[in-house]
């Protein structure tokens, strides 16, 4: 699965990627078109006023003082509309800055949240196959960074480049008037400072994403290691997953160096023109009134812009570093949204309509997307199951068991023929409506790490107390959550930790009877109980199968021996199809099994 995530991660690289980032952050933004205008204008506007009207105002008092000498009573007459200008721009300045916190403060919050949603829908939405070859730290990882990276980039645009591009236009337009010829020189250096800037951190961008990618991998490394901790411990094999933590490690801390190394080289490069430029302004300065007859209030709008635009340009580097480590966080994340999904819908596919429940395996043939066509798992399997039938599936470890309940449930597509409920055929229905009406118990119990209320209710959230206690009771889950300080409001822990293997399984029937389903898959469903909870639950899940189509997968045969049939699949083939008592009497591969396991595991598949 690493080698997968790493897979992913270096899959795609380059401006393609890029591109679709921005246009995932430009529709979420687009959205919200009237607050993002207003985050631009205020932008402006803010620079306009406090970087732009000062100085020129502050020029022409310059100028007016060098024209003569003012009396002490013309001060206020002269100079006061002066006053008023500097007070007024600052005003303005200031206003448009506190707007400028707040536009972008949106914007945030709503971009975020949207690519939030986005990531979560693509995500939830994907295959097993997908989620199977990732690791889940990874994943989150990624979508954490993905969101961030716009909140990153749309401050950056608010704070650096809109100021940044704004004092360029403001510079060139207000300077070029008074001093052409500067205006002229100034304006090559800035093309050629911002095309080796573009170039340079362009280069950076893979560098970005690598580091990015090996964060991610760190991060899927660390959550397995944690989440199996108890394997760990009980392996004791905590040097060995120390190691693979620090290989990961190291393998952030050699991208992050390379992508540092070249960020420095790169600003240096860039200082070098702003230096260049500032020289050429000092030049000005000093012989502009020798040379060209420029006025002194000229020559200080002069050296403010041009200093502004330095300090503004000392920033490109520091703005082109987090444009590029944003968009290297995006990548991963980006390159997962587009990927298509290995089991979708049909466009304004209808919902499953179940009206008895029968179930057919027509011609199926299936194999995993990464094992070849020849490495089938079924291959022409043909399977009829009427309305309201309790069905075994049996067979040694391998036989396909499993697999079969996944098709069913579309947690996997169909390479060849088709599944049908009630003549309608699985892969063109919605995917939710046909799981809401099968209700599932898997050999591992699902438990989210909340409540055991909230667990058992996640298949009806809108379930009454009472059929919450009613469904705890009938899955014997009751007597030992009556027992708990907190009964049904008890945290389970992640995964249902805190609870025992027995206590687990019996949660998650709880949830399958409040379910109410026409249709029933028990996936091993008491493999987990003790003897007693054993009985106790198969004869809830007798009364559950009661008038619902029931497929049960089985290793310990007397969990299926008085059911209405048992099909035993052997290297994904029926190879006996009867009840107990027929199979038994054959003395095939069922009779074999039943002789040799006298109420052992046979394992698990």
């Amino acid at each position: 699965m690493a080698q997968a995530d790493k897979r992913g991660a270096r899959g795609t690289r380059g401006p393609s990627v890029t591109r679709r980032t921005l246009a995932h952050f430009w529709r979420v933004t687009a959205t919200q078109g009237l607050l993002f205008a207003a985050d631009v204008l205020v932008t402006v506007g803010y620079v306009f006023f406090l970087t732009f009207v000062n100085p020129l105002v502050v020029g022409q008092i310059v100028d007016a003082v060098g024209a003569g000498g003012v009396a002490p009573d013309e001060v206020l007459s002269t100079f006061g509309p002066y006053v008023l200008a500097l007070v007024g721009a600052n005003v303005a300045g200031q206003a448009c800055s506190k707007l400028q916190d707040y536009t972008v403060s949106k914007l945030d919050i709503a971009g975020s949240y949207e690519l939030g949603a986005l990531a979560f829908d693509t995500l939830a939405n994907q295959s097993m196959t997908f989620h199977a070859n990732r690791y889940g730290g990874t994943l989150v990882s990624s979508t954490s960074k993905f969101v961030a990276a716009y909140s990153s980039l749309i401050r950056t645009l608010t704070y650096t480049l809109l100021p940044s591009a704004a004092s360029i236009v403001f510079t060139i337009g207000m300077l070029a008037p008074l001093v052409p010829v500067y205006v002229a020189l100034l304006s090559v250096i800035l093309v050629v400072y911002v095309v080796v800037v573009f170039k340079l951190y362009r280069k950076i961008l893979p560098l970005n994403a690598e580091a990015s990618a090996a964060q991610n991998r760190l991060s899927g490394e660390l959550s397995d290691s944690i989440t199996n901790i108890m394997a760990v411990k009980t392996s004791g094999r905590e040097s060995y997953e120390r190691a693979l933590f620090r290989r990961a490690n190291e393998d952030v801390r050699t991208t992050s160096a390379a992508r540092m190394s070249h960020t420095i080289r790169t600003g240096a490069t860039t200082s070098t023109l702003i230096v260049l430029m500032m020289a050429l302004t000092a030049v000005f300065i000093v012989g502009g009134h020798a040379w060209f007859g420029i006025s002194a209030g000229t020559l200080v709008m002069i050296f403010t812009y041009t200093n502004n635009l330095a300090n503004r340009f000392n920033y490109f580097n520091s703005m082109f570093q987090q444009i590029n480590q944003a968009l290297g966080d995006a990548h991963d994340l980006t390159v997962i949204l587009d990927e298509p999904r290995l089991v979708a819908d049909d466009e304004g596919a209808p919902d499953l309509a179940v009206t008895s429940g029968a179930i057919d395996f027509d011609d199926v043939r299936f194999h995993y997307a990464d094992a070849s066509e020849r490495d089938c798992v079924f291959d022409g399997l043909t399977l009829r199951i009427p309305a309201g039938q309790r069905v075994g599936l049996v067979g040694r470890s391998g036989s396909g068991k499993t697999t079969l309940t996944t098709l069913l449930l579309r947690l996997q597509d169909l390479q060849g023929g088709c599944i049908c409920i009630d003549g309608q055929d699985i892969a063109h229905v919605h995917q939710v409506s046909l799981r809401r009406q099968i209700a599932y118990v898997p050999q591992e119990p699902l438990l989210f790490h909340r409540s055991i209320r909230e667990n058992i209710s996640y298949s009806r959230p809108e379930a009454t107390e009472d059929e919450v206690v009613r469904a705890a009771r009938e899955a014997n889950a009751l007597e030992f959550v009556e027992r708990l300080p907190d009964g049904l409001e008890t945290q389970v822990g992640e995964r249902g930790v805190k609870l025992s293997g027995g206590q687990r399984q019996r949660v998650a029937i709880a949830r399958a009877i409040l379910m109410d389903a026409p249709i029933l898959v028990l996936d091993e469903a008491t493999s987990a109980l003790d003897s007693e909870s054993e009985k106790l639950i198969q004869d809830a899940l007798e009364n559950l199968m009661r008038g619902r189509t029931s497929i049960v997968v089985a290793h310990r045969l007397s969990t299926v021996a008085s059911l209405d049939r048992i099909v035993v699949l052997s290297e994904g083939r029926i190879v006996e199809d009867g009840t107990h008592a027929a199979l038994v009497a054959a003395g095939g591969e069922y009779a074999r099994l039943w002789g040799r396991q006298s109420g052992s595991f046979l394992g698990s598949e």
